[in-house]
């Protein structure tokens, strides 16, 4: 989520900066329209160094049969802020990306001037969160392909069931606790809450996907509940941004986002499921190259237009148009279509929220990080049992894997930097608390994936187990029984 959506105001998490000339004015260096070559060979270098940590550190995970998402992430910490400062990009209200080996690296090979490779570096770092978010825009997209529309329905109540809590649950337990186990004043405590509730639906599904449970009832209901869970973020984001504003909730907002969240998810299935075989009939007529795949992205792109512009999330769109078009007969080519465009996309969201992660803020010999490290210590603990408990309300089904459901409702990702990120910019959390909202989000993040490959390979094993015992049972029972 690079934009904030709060009532009819859009707040950024980067500057945008324009890609055109730069040309020194008044002193200073600005961006202009001679620049398009260095630019273009900032966002080939930066491509070059995101795809090298992305295979890095996939194969070394594999091997180590850890998810390759893992190693996307570590290996975007590795090239990032906390280590080699090879991508850097600016922090919020930022108007310059500090100087780093990639900067002087392009100056050197190209001849710019140092202070006109730093001005080309905003925008080829823009350039690349631009890319990112189309990344994660493909990844959903491909997700809703994917998935099982009528299973998502199916298990609609449970997975709504799951969302709430996992929303309830963290925020009233981190904000109670923070106002009186810590004495913290009530808004930064609220903000510190919300930033507990929202999982990071790109980071479970990849897994989900790679471990090949995506299309299990478990995985469904995962994916159902990010799924609600990223749209009710979105709300507790608007209100305590605006708590943190005006002092005062916007019932206003609240009311329009939840409204236009429900018409948005159900009109888009319902007009989608009528128009998805003329879809089919056009694309049948269709006789150029790739008519099946540019079709389906212009339907998808539509959709995340649609989503932003009402003040949603562009992947709620992209998710919707996935799950529109699994339902038609071109499933399966267009999946095949869609997988090697995601695999040049989704690595570069990825290794950016690695990137973005400062790693630093652990460091206990700082002073400073230290009241951090203990409040972080707080939160991980309410992050991690506010959303295991979610599988607790799943009724009804012995044999299903409730811890798996919650596990997989853990990671914050980049939905937890947003939250950061607006609450530093508005000035209401203070530095020990922005870092323990940070060191959350990285440990969350981090032990997620791992947790739930091992959940989901232990209830296999015990299934497996139980089978085996069963069949000896009965085998026994078939010698003792008389001729």
């Amino acid at each position: 989520m690079s934009w904030i959506n709060i009532g009819v105001e859009r707040t950024p998490l980067f500057n945008y900066v324009p890609i055109f000339p730069i040309a020194e004015v008044g002193g200073e260096v600005e961006v202009g329209a001679d620049a398009a070559p260095l630019v273009l060979a900032g966002v080939l270098l930066c491509l070059t160094v995101i795809y090298l940590a992305s295979k890095i550190g996939g194969e070394l995970c594999v091997r180590i049969n850890l998810p390759p998402v893992l190693g996307e992430l570590v290996g975007g910490v590795v090239v990032g802020v906390s280590a080699l400062h090879l991508l850097m990009f600016p922090e919020a209200g930022a108007t310059e990306v500090a100087p780093s080996f990639l900067v002087s690296f392009l100056g050197s090979t190209t001849g710019a001037d140092p202070a006109v490779a730093i001005a080309a570096s905003q925008a080829y770092s823009e350039v690349i969160s631009v890319l990112a978010e189309m990344g994660v825009i493909l990844l959903l997209f491909e997700i809703g392909l994917e998935s099982d529309l009528q299973e998502l329905i199916r298990v609609g109540p449970q997975a709504a069931i799951v969302a709430v809590v996992g929303v309830i649950a963290p925020f009233f337990s981190g904000t109670l606790g923070l106002i009186y186990l810590f004495h913290m004043p009530t808004i930064p405590a609220v903000f510190a809450g919300a930033a507990l509730t929202a999982t990071s639906i790109g980071i479970t599904a990849k897994v989900l996907a790679e471990i090949q449970r995506l299309s299990s009832r478990e995985g469904q209901i995962i994916v159902g509940a990010a799924v609600l869970d990223d749209v009710l973020g979105i709300i507790v984001l608007a209100v305590v941004a605006s708590l943190a504003k005006t002092g005062e909730v916007e019932i206003a907002n609240i009311v329009y986002l939840v409204v236009s969240s429900v018409v948005f998810l159900v009109g888009s299935i319902v007009l989608g499921r009528f128009f998805s075989p003329y879809f089919v009939a056009l694309v049948d007529k269709l006789q150029t190259r790739g008519n099946l795949l540019l079709s389906s992205l212009i339907f998808a792109f539509i959709l995340s237009y649609i989503a932003t512009a009402i003040h949603l999330e562009a992947i709620l769109g992209a998710f919707t148009a996935g799950l529109v078009l699994a339902e038609t007969d071109k499933r399966e080519e267009l999946t095949e279509q869609v997988i090697p465009l995601a695999d040049m996309f989704v690595p570069i969201f990825f290794v950016c929220v690695g990137a973005k992660t400062d790693v630093s803020v652990l460091n206990p010999l700082v002073p400073e990080n230290r009241e951090g490290l203990i409040i972080a210590s707080f939160l991980i603990i309410v992050a991690i049992i506010g959303k295991v408990i979610t599988g607790l309300t799943i009724v009804g089904q012995p044999d299903i894997n409730r811890l798996a459901i919650g596990v997989g409702m853990i990671p914050r990702g980049e939905v937890g930097l947003v939250f950061a990120g607006v609450g530093s910019a508005s000035g209401v959390l203070s530095r020990p608390l922005e870092a323990a909202i940070i060191v959350m989000v990285i440990s969350t993040t981090f032990l997620a994936p791992p947790l739930l490959r091992v959940v989901f390979q232990t209830a296999e094993t015990e299934t497996t187990d139980l089978s085996t015992e069963m069949t000896s049972v009965r085998a026994a029972d078939e010698v003792d029984a008389p001729d």
